[in-house]
């Protein structure tokens, strides 16, 4: 089973001087994704950072390239969940999900939240951590703040769940 956003990244379609001016990290080695690349999924747990309670431009742009693959729906019936982070706790986390639903949506996809399948860690209070029964998150502030160790079980969680979905589909069908 392959996964994309586990092992690829969307195309950056910012300058490289506004991500200087941004102090956006340097660009990483990860393999950038073609959309056509997303018919060969089993499932698909995406990943972006939020910018106004939205995913960001560059995610965006990116699933607005896979026309084709809705005219046929070839993305149709296949599971996805979505992870997230913000600048802060009022960042947008939950309105991210929200309104990345309707990409999936339009693709015929199968949203799979988390919900509360992660116990306890969701109702934790006594540590900062991002997240809701959308799917794993964290709180980036100004870029230096990394997931904590809850965050990253709970995106640990939320992959295997979401594996352990997409293998049950697949073997129904």
């Amino acid at each position: 089973m392959w996964i994309p956003s586990l092992s690829s990244t969307v195309p950056e379609t910012l300058p490289d001087e506004v991500l200087g001016k941004m102090s956006a990290p340097s660009k990483s080695d990860v393999p950038i994704i073609t959309p056509n690349e997303l018919s060969e999924a089993d499932g698909f747990v995406f990943g972006f950072p939020t910018r106004y309670g939205m995913m960001c431009a560059q995610f965006k742009a990116f699933l607005d390239a896979t026309g084709g693959l809705w005219r046929t729906q070839q993305l149709a019936g296949k599971p996805a969940g979505i992870f997230y982070s913000t600048g802060s706790q009022g960042g947008g986390q939950e309105t991210t999900a929200l309104t990345a639903i309707t990409q999936l949506v339009h693709h015929g996809m199968i949203f799979v939240p988390i919900g509360y399948t992660f116990g306890t860690g969701m109702f934790e209070m006594e540590q900062v951590k991002g997240g809701s029964p959308y799917g794993a998150g964290t709180y980036a502030g100004d870029g230096s703040r990394q997931p904590s160790e809850l965050e990253l079980q709970q995106a640990f969680h939320q992959g295997k769940y979401i594996a352990t979905i997409t293998k049950k589909l697949k073997e129904a069908a």
